[in-house]
């Protein structure tokens, strides 16, 4: 595998590091601020571990380290032991994990959404499986709210997405959601959305409301709206060859570390949306928030099956047993 050259800073950071720590001490990168989902999600981890044991943890937020690309290359290399990333970076390598773009599939009940990413088989039996075979262990997958769209003009049927060029992950099933949909789908990388708003070269992107508040994403937008098609996940791994060669009990403390960071980030988004909401509406009272009506939201259902059929296509060769097991997850969590 070829692995991106790191910037001069990001490497002469990991370099001191290197220099300067123990054996016990642990890299973990991760997709955002240190103050949003899952920097709060990585610090309660590092507390977790520090209080329990020896060991120190070293996080590094978005852009310390480069694009999210950069860190799961890294964190496959051995350079990073932990990496907080979402499906949506990981598809092309684990192409069955783009299961999590079929829209309208996750649940919009908060209640039943936890007891999914708790008790699926999916995440805890399939995924494992996958994403050890790209040198991975899968520790968690956790949602981080639900998935909004912004965009420069009203959005309240597939019509009104006709020639409107939506930034989507690199991910060709998030791609194929959004064609889906009525819209151009148009991949970028996330250091140039904003700039991307502002110039026209983009006229929308989707993201959690507290992400699009913490990074002021309203200021280059006019219409926010809530089509409820989905919830943003995201998956915290391990370098395996590093997890693997810890003792039973140092594999015991990450896996409870874990656990208790799940169950803090559970209840430190509750109300986050509304909050977000709340902050967005009152830096920018020009702003509109439409959440759209079951029947406003009937034709985006609609396509739905289109993108699982696509899914059967791309999504590797246990997309089948993937797509059947996870919507058994989801039966039951509804239960």
């Amino acid at each position: 595998m070829t692995f991106k050259t790191l910037t001069a800073a990001s490497a002469a950071a990991l370099i001191i590091g290197a220099g300067t720590a123990m054996a016990d001490t642990w890299r973990y990168a991760f997709e955002e601020a240190l103050d949003e989902v899952q920097g709060v999600f990585a610090q309660k981890f590092k507390e977790e571990i520090e209080a329990n044991s020896d060991h120190e943890v070293q996080l590094f937020p978005f852009g310390t380290l480069g694009e999210s690309d950069n860190i799961l290359e890294q964190t496959q290399a051995g350079i990073l032991q932990f990496v907080n990333q979402s499906p949506g970076f990981t598809g092309a390598l684990i192409p069955e994990a783009q299961v999590f773009f079929v829209p309208y599939l996750l649940p919009e009940d908060e209640d039943q959404l936890v007891r999914f990413f708790r008790e699926s088989e999916t995440i805890n039996r399939i995924f494992p499986e996958l994403y050890a075979d790209q040198g991975l262990e899968l520790l968690t997958m956790y949602p981080e709210g639900e998935v909004m769209l912004t965009t420069d003009r009203p959005v309240t049927s597939p019509a009104d997405l006709n020639d409107v060029k939506v930034r989507v992950m690199t991910n060709p099933l998030l791609v194929s959601s959004y064609q889906a949909f009525g819209a151009t789908p148009t991949p970028l990388p996330w250091g140039e959305v904003y700039g991307g708003l502002q110039t026209g070269i983009i006229d929308g992107q989707e993201n959690p409301a507290f992400f699009i508040e913490s990074t002021r994403m309203y200021e280059v937008t006019d219409h926010i709206t809530r089509l409820g098609h989905n919830n943003f996940t995201t998956a915290l791994m391990a370098n395996k060859d590093f997890f693997d060669g810890l003792s039973e009990e140092d594999q015991t403390l990450i896996r409870n570390a874990t656990e208790a960071a799940f169950d803090h980030i559970i209840e430190y988004q509750q109300g986050l949306t509304e909050e977000s909401l709340d902050k967005i509406r009152e830096a920018k009272p020009s702003i509109t928030i439409t959440t759209l009506t079951e029947e406003q939201r009937a034709p985006f259902r609609e396509t739905a099956g289109t993108v699982e059929e696509t899914f059967l296509e791309i999504g590797g060769p246990r997309a089948q047993e993937v797509l059947d097991q996870m919507k058994a997850d989801l039966e039951a969590a509804a239960e």
